[in-house]
């Protein structure tokens, strides 16, 4: 009875392996399809939009070292600014903690490096892709985009877009090699399918809120 059982047990859970790994192989394909093209790292071929929106991460790694991450975003936001490609950064990320912020190390770091304070707004709410996609329309009002993150996360972002009516393109920053960037890759497989996921399930952002006028 137990030997049954065991096999039984292992069949379900292979089933269920298979499903899930069809799953992950169908939204990757998925998305990388629909957003071929929608994203590049040309400034002078990109259309002018109105906003670019920053999609956020850590500044430093644990180590205690700036995250590579970060630094390109920085650069890349920099990049279009002066070319006159965007007229407003709008940073959007994480601020779920007293000692983690964000959208005010991203706006620190674009002073530093040129960027008017007036150019640019946070989004304390953008705790996930998602959120700060649709928050971008929602809340601030755009409904034409640039997205500026690395291409893998710019392909993930400009698909989100599309499904919510907002009509984005995405600047890829540099990406990052090594281990580093590896593991981020493959964690981008599993938020590729968690985007199925919520669309399936019309997930909203954790926070909405009063709308802010970006002029």
């Amino acid at each position: 009875m137990k030997k049954r059982f065991f096999i039984k047990l292992i069949k379900i859970s292979a089933l269920l392996g298979v499903i899930a790994l069809l799953l992950v192989l169908i939204s990757n394909n998925a998305i990388e399809k629909s957003v071929k093209g929608k994203t590049t790292t040309n400034t002078e071929a990109i259309k002018h939009n109105k906003v670019g929106l920053v999609l956020g991460t850590a500044k430093k790694l644990n180590s205690g070292q700036i995250n590579p991450y970060f630094k390109y975003r920085i650069d890349a936001a920099v990049e279009l600014f002066i070319a006159k490609k965007v007229d407003f950064l709008l940073i959007s990320g994480d601020n779920g903690d007293t000692d983690y912020n964000e959208p005010n190390d991203f706006k620190n770091e674009l002073i530093k490096r040129g960027i008017p304070e007036d150019k640019i707004f946070l989004d304390f709410a953008g705790f996930r892709t998602l959120d700060s996609v649709v928050r971008a329309k929602k809340i601030f009002g755009q409904t034409s985009i640039t997205i500026i993150s690395q291409q893998f996360h710019n392909e993930r972002a400009n698909y989100l877009a599309e499904k919510f009516n907002i009509d984005a393109v995405g600047f890829n920053a540099e990406n990052v090699e090594g281990s580093g960037g590896i593991k981020t890759n493959l964690r981008e497989y599993l938020a590729r399918t968690k985007v199925f996921l919520d669309l399936l399930f019309k997930v909203e952002p954790k926070y909405l809120g009063k709308k802010i006028d970006i002029k």
